[in-house]
């Protein structure tokens, strides 16, 4: 049998989301719904031998130390893909249409949202299994997903005539989303939701870019060709990739193609694109209310509360939206849940630093948190993973304290290096050219002070970094 193989779409962002979801990370590396993020999630969906081959992931510069360690987490072996700048989904399907059928001419592809919830992964694979055939006969298949509720949030497909099965339909039409009465017509009519998901050969999804959009055909093929190794990354190349045009795969391809097919997917499914999404699919207590995290409530019912840090006590509170994290708070009808990204907006008109990164900041090597600052002085909490080491750098203005918590440092100040253990401190002069690593086989934490007349992130210079960075 044919293997499938999976391509997951990994570098959006998801703002509607906020403030779990930011531009620095966003919620396809995040556990909205269970421990594990919902990119683990579709690679464990796809974790299956004999179905498929080894999947390749697309997402941005920013992401792919995510991808690649959250992958690694699982056991599971992946090709991570670097796009080079955003184009939509349409480019990024293409280059990775282009990279399977360089492996294998007959490739069969299944691209997947890696921000999408699906809760029954054996009936999903049963699905990928009955619509095989008709993408080996030269079928675009998009998974539609049978309606549940009458949703004016998702797209809709119009089935037509069966093609070799009563599984696989012609498509007759795409609808966007609908207002509240259509979308009532549509599910009493037998419409399906658009789930974005599809499976094809790659060389039949080429031929059709190169009919209906040629430039993105062209300029994914010659990024493929032009791609690099970057650190075990794949990167494409990047001249020849901003050639795209920035377009979804829905419009470069499926809304004009005669090719297009449709299969009905009975599993439990969601693109969770906002809070009251989340509230459709997460396990509810009895109240009716989606909790996350340290959470009390009292005569409260049918609300999303949501707390990475802090206590959430809610009392006497009904059909709303509460999320915590450790920067920003956020409070809203449930029905409202849309309009998140208004808020967002704002935030970015007013150069908010929360509209778009976190107050922990992930690196190649791990993270640091801002715990406290003044105004000559910041506190930050760091963790670098076994393995990771900081660039090695100097900075005009601050001077830094480093007290171990966890694990051993390997700390070089100047021309000498030493192991700085749990309980002990070191510290770094203003201009010190130094490096912190971590050689050990748990993650190395540290409580940083630092203190002087600048503190900004600006004044680090870098003069080595192992990951390329400038």
């Amino acid at each position: 049998m044919t293997k499938i193989v999976p391509i997951l779409l990994a570098g959006g962002t998801g703002t509607r989301l906020w403030p779990v979801s930011r531009d620095a990370l966003p919620k396809q590396f995040l556990p909205l719904v269970g421990d594990r993020s919902t990119y683990q999630e579709t690679l464990l969906r796809v974790d299956d031998n004999a179905l498929f081959s080894r999947p390749i992931v697309i997402t941005g510069a920013d992401f792919r130390f995510f991808a690649r360690r959250q992958a690694e987490g699982l056991g599971i072996d992946t090709t991570v893909v670097i796009e080079p700048m955003r184009r939509d989904s349409g480019p990024a399907v293409a280059a990775a249409a282009a990279l399977a059928k360089n492996r294998d001419p007959n490739a069969v592809v299944l691209t997947l949202a890696a921000d999408h919830v699906i809760l029954d992964p054996e009936e999903f694979r049963s699905t990928c299994l009955a619509g095989l055939k008709a993408a080996e006969a030269g079928h675009i298949v998009t998974f539609g997903i049978t309606p549940n509720a009458p949703k004016t949030s998702y797209g809709y497909i119009r089935r037509g005539k069966p093609i070799g099965s009563q599984e696989v339909y012609e498509v007759d039409a795409f609808v966007e989303k609908p207002d509240a009465e259509t979308a009532a017509r549509y599910v009493a009519e037998g419409y399906l939701w658009n789930s974005g998901n599809f499976l094809f050969r790659a060389d039949v999804l080429l031929a059709e870019l190169a009919r209906y959009e040629p430039a993105i055909a062209a300029a994914a093929e010659s990024a493929v060709a032009g791609a690099s190794d970057d650190l075990g990354f794949l990167r494409l190349e990047p001249t020849a990739f901003a050639g795209a045009p920035q377009k979804s795969i829905d419009f470069a391809v499926m809304e004009k193609t005669n090719r297009a097919a449709v299969i009905a997917g009975n599993f439990r499914w969601s693109d969770i694109g906002s809070w009251d999404a989340i509230f459709d699919i997460a396990d509810r207590d009895k109240s009716g209310n989606a909790v996350h995290g340290p959470v009390v409530t009292a005569d409260t019912h049918n609300c999303v509360i949501h707390s990475d840090d802090r206590l959430i006590a809610v009392l006497g509170a009904t059909d709303l939206v509460v999320v915590s994290t450790p920067d920003a708070v956020l409070v809203m009808p449930r029905n409202r849940a849309q309009e998140v990204r208004d808020i967002v907006a704002q935030l970015k008109r007013e150069h908010r630093p929360e509209a778009t990164d976190h107050r922990r900041v992930h690196r190649p090597w791990g993270y640091y948190d801002s715990i406290d600052a003044g105004e000559r002085f910041q506190v930050k909490r760091i963790v670098v993973q076994p393995g990771g080491a900081l660039s090695l750098q100097k900075h005009h203005h601050r001077a830094e304290h480093w007290v171990v918590v966890r694990g051993t440092a390997e700390v070089t100040i100047g021309p000498d290096t030493r192991s700085v253990h749990e309980n002990e401190s070191i510290y770094i002069p203003i201009g010190a050219v130094h490096r912190l690593a971590n050689h050990g086989k748990i993650p190395l934490e540290l409580i940083e002070v630092q203190t002087g007349s600048y503190l900004g992130e600006d004044d680090i210079i870098r003069i080595e970094d192992v990951y390329k960075r400038s």
